[in-house]
């Protein structure tokens, strides 16, 4: 009897499914010539997606991955095909069409449904990952910025091969121009509005620049590791004074704490005296009173490389360039907030680029230095100085 059990027990751990075949027994002496027509037509499939190219037989497979992806969070969800759980928590519910984001396109699949026991449906992380339209945008705009215009856009996608490329959309110039505008939207959107209370900053760079015609105003901001932040863009007008004053103002309605002395590095001091006095105007007699003293920033310890780095608005610079480069190819520039878009986006691109600023090493000191001489001012004011 105890043979029986374990010969029937053996056979039982024998048997395993195997894909486009089926249950199969690993013991069948005939399971080679039942394995050999299925592996040989797998490898003619797949010989024939390797002629339209590596990327589009990576592609097929990748779309393949994402089906066994979706599949396996399924059965997590309702249990396995074709048994019976009285303790599920939901079921299937068929299938209907959908999209995933691949290769910079929008490519169609058939989307398996998931309903819960009181009917509601249930969202399947996995798919909701794939059919993120974040990933098409992110890819548009990183082409956009990298000079590719919406017309070339669908011509300069590598190649994914003949099925995909007819099934999929998303790349005529109309919608990558929709895109775009809306995912560059997005970010300057946070970009104005993201929280700057959870840093120490020490140094905040301001400049102005010529940007498609228009003046606009950047900040750029120093963490207390040196690391090296985009905080804001505003549009210029005649009112340049009004202009920097909002752009500090909203810094500091994002978060951006003064309390232990930040130094802002502009072109004018003068300028900025003018600026603060409408905003604090013990502040901007402090500066005008000091201005000799405050051009050199010595007085604050700062000496060697980060001197170098603070004697000027060379950082911003460098990263306005940047945003230049990225709209270089723009011809036409439409009213509203394009440049804002662009610019915001650029700079929000050559963040990726950023190093810490040179001298970082001696930023330990200026903070001290920063809050040794506000807790000598009883109005707690910012210390500035002139490039």
């Amino acid at each position: 009897m105890k043979e029986a059990s374990h010969t029937k027990q053996s056979s039982t751990r024998s048997l395993r499914i195997v894909p486009e075949v089926g249950l199969v027994d690993l013991f069948d002496p005939e399971l080679g010539e039942r394995l050999a027509g299925k592996v040989s037509g797998q490898l003619e499939l797949f010989a024939a997606r390797m002629r339209e190219g590596l990327l589009a037989a990576s592609v097929a497979i990748g779309l393949e991955v994402m089906g066994e992806f979706v599949d396996a969070e399924v059965a997590e969800v309702a249990g396995a095909k074709g048994k019976h759980d009285p303790n599920r928590v939901a079921y299937r519910h068929g299938t209907e069409d959908g999209k995933v984001t691949l290769g910079g396109r929008r490519v169609p699949v058939c989307r398996p449904r998931v309903r819960g026991v009181e009917g509601v449906e249930v969202h399947l992380e996995s798919y909701d990952t794939f059919a993120s339209v974040d990933l098409l945008s992110d890819h548009m705009v990183a082409s956009m910025l990298a000079g590719l215009s919406g017309r070339r856009y669908e011509s300069a996608l590598e190649p994914v091969g003949e099925e995909v490329e007819a099934s999929s959309s998303g790349t005529s110039q109309s919608s990558v121009s929709r895109r775009f505008v809306a995912a560059t939207g997005e970010r300057l959107a946070e970009f104005r509005t993201r929280d700057l209370s959870e840093q120490r900053w020490l140094i905040c760079f301001v400049d102005g620049f010529d940007f498609a015609s228009h003046t606009m105003v950047g900040a750029l901001g120093v963490t207390a590791d040196g690391t090296k932040v985009p905080l804001g863009v505003v549009e210029g007008s005649t009112e340049n004074a009004t202009v920097v004053r909002g752009l500090i103002a909203g810094l500091r309605d994002r978060g951006l704490d003064a309390s232990e002395g930040i130094l802002f590095v502009l072109d004018g001091a003068k300028a900025l005296a003018r600026q603060l006095d409408k905003v604090n105007p013990d502040a901007a007699g402090s500066l005008r009173e000091g201005l000799d003293d405050t051009l050199t920033v010595t007085r604050l310890g700062v000496t060697g490389a980060l001197l170098k780095t603070v004697m000027s608005t060379n950082p911003v610079e460098s990263m306005i360039e940047i945003v230049r480069a990225h709209a270089r190819n723009v011809k036409r520039w439409q009213p509203g907030d394009m440049r804002l878009r662009w610019a915001a986006a650029g700079m929000l691109a050559a963040s990726t680029q950023f190093r810490r600023v040179k001298g970082y090493h001696q930023l330990p000191t200026l903070a001290h230095a920063l809050r040794h001489t506000v807790s000598a001012h009883t109005d707690q004011s910012p210390v500035a100085v002139t490039a």
